[in-house]
Parts: structure tokens; C-alpha cells; sequence
């Protein structure tokens, strides 16, 4: 795909823009915010077929893992990153890499997305197998750090999906479960943190949370399996017992810290 046919990349709807006002730029990029989640709800059925097959690799022990670079690279791993206080689950379940290695989520590595072989080396590094399922993030689809690692998770009977923000991109192509969610143009021209970053936001929230809660880490609309590591969590998860039980605020908290979790205490209270 060139250039020239990325939507990511066509030029904004919007001119002069050092000539706005503060309020009209903030009106202006708000309002194009406001089309992108008409423009995921369009991707709900690729959406769908990508939770489903993520769900049977995790549900029967395997990993997953993200791939991308720059903006979408930092949104794979903090997806990755909130899973185990928000699920419970381990570090090693859901594992984002970005090009660049660790240095790149805070200074960005520009030159390190143009190399087809790291990904793979990545995910050498972390022992993949056709157990695990991996998935490439690129607003544009064509970055070759994510398309590398999916032609060799191909070849190596590794199943894939993405989220991308073109049609007919060099990554969709090589996805088993893609996911296209097209915002058009950025505000800024090919700035693509704003709306293609806030539509893979919204997919990665989707896939997750859909996936978690497939596998049971969730009851009822509640977090049960939430890390304390925290006060706020602390007190989240002793509200919980005092709503579900009625119980006393002390006596709560007391037998949450026993347990250690809300799951620990729903556990031992069906079972009494």
C-alpha cells in the first residue's frame, strides 16, 4: 500500500491551523474524537471473531502478545500492563512489545520500526509457540516491524489478528483475525496518536475485557480477581464484600485481607 492510499496519512479536513483560536481547535479536534467510535462500532463483528479466537488460546493456557511501534507499540503494552492488577492474572499471560525494545515507550525509536526481522526476534526471545496468539497494532498497517513478525508467525503456524485504521493493508493481509477500523484523516495531517490511537484504545479495551470476562474474571459487573496493591483497591474490593454480604465495614475489610482477594472470600463463602 503506498502513501498515497492511506486514509492515516490523506490530508486534514481542517486548514490554517495556526491561525484557531484555542477554542476552535479544542471544538475542532473534539468533534472529529466524536466519529471514532461510530467508526469501531463498524469493526464489531471483526472485533468479535478476534475476541473468539484469542479467548480459546488463552482458555487453554496459552499467551498473548502485541506487536507495534511507537504510539500503537505504547498501547499494546499498556494493555498488556493493566491486565494483571485489573483481571488478576499473571505478567505473562498478555505481554505487549514495542520496536525499540523498553527505551522506546518512553523516547521514541523511530528507526527500529523499519527492521522486519526484530519482532520475531522478540517473540524467539520469549519462547513462542502455535499455543499463543499474537497481534499486530499499526494504524497505518504497512509498519514493517509488525509485518515482519506476522509473515513468520504464518510460516510458523501462529495464529494472528490486528488492528489497523486502512483497508487492504501489507498487515490485514497477513492476519488471520484482522481488525480495520477507519477514522480517516487525523486533524493534525498523519498524526496518528489522536484518532487512529484513540480507535486502537478503544479495540484493545474490547478485546480484553471481553476476553477476561469469558474466562471468568469477572462476576457480575465486578472486578473479583483485582490485585490489592493499593488503598483504592483496598477499599474497592471491601465495599464489594460489604455491598454482596451486608457485612460490617471492619469486618470486610478484616476478611478480605485474609483471603487476600474478593475471589478468596466468595470461594470460602460458597463453600461454607
Amino acid at each position: 500500500m503506498s502513501t498515497d492510499n492511506r486514509t492515516t496519512e490523506s490530508d486534514s479536513k481542517y486548514h490554517d491551523l495556526e491561525k484557531m483560536d484555542t477554542i476552535a481547535i479544542l471544538k475542532n479536534i473534539n468533534k472529529e474524537d466524536q466519529s471514532v467510535p461510530l467508526s469501531v462500532s463498524k469493526a464489531i463483528p471483526q472485533i468479535q471473531f478476534l475476541v473468539e479466537a484469542v479467548y480459546e488460546k488463552l482458555n487453554s493456557g496459552g499467551r498473548l502478545f502485541y506487536l507495534g511501534s511507537g504510539t500503537s507499540g505504547r498501547l499494546g503494552v499498556v494493555d498488556a500492563s493493566e491486565c494483571p492488577p485489573t483481571f488478576g492474572v499473571g505478567h505473562d499471560m498478555i505481554i505487549g512489545l514495542i520496536a525499540g525494545g523498553d527505551a522506546a515507550i518512553r523516547k521514541a525509536q523511530e528507526g527500529a520500526e523499519d527492521n522486519l526481522d526484530a519482532a520475531w526476534d522478540d517473540l524467539i526471545a520469549h519462547n513462542i509457540s502455535s499455543k499463543d496468539f499474537v497481534v499486530g497494532i499499526s494504524a497505518s498497517g504497512t509498519t514493517p516491524y509488525v509485518l515482519g513478525g506476522l509473515k513468520e508467525c504464518r510460516g510458523n503456524n501462529i495464529q494472528t489478528g490486528c488492528i489497523v485504521c486502512n483497508t487492504e493493508s501489507p498487515i490485514a493481509g497477513f492476519a488471520d483475525y484482522p481488525v480495520e477500523v477507519v477514522v480517516g484523516p487525523e486533524f493534525v495531517t498523519g498524526s496518528t496518536r489522536m484518532k487512529a490511537g484513540t480507535a486502537q484504545k478503544l479495540v484493545l479495551n474490547m478485546l480484553t475485557t471481553a476476553v477476561m470476562i469469558k474466562l471468568g474474571r469477572i462476576k457480575d459487573n465486578k472486578m473479583v480477581d483485582m490485585m490489592l496493591s493499593n488503598k483504592k483497591l483496598i477499599e474497592r474490593g471491601t465495599r464489594m464484600l460489604v455491598n454482596l454480604y451486608k457485612w460490617e465495614y471492619d469486618q470486610a475489610l478484616e476478611t478480605l485481607i485474609k483471603y487476600g482477594s474478593v475471589r478468596g472470600v466468595i470461594d470460602f463463602m460458597e463453600k461454607k
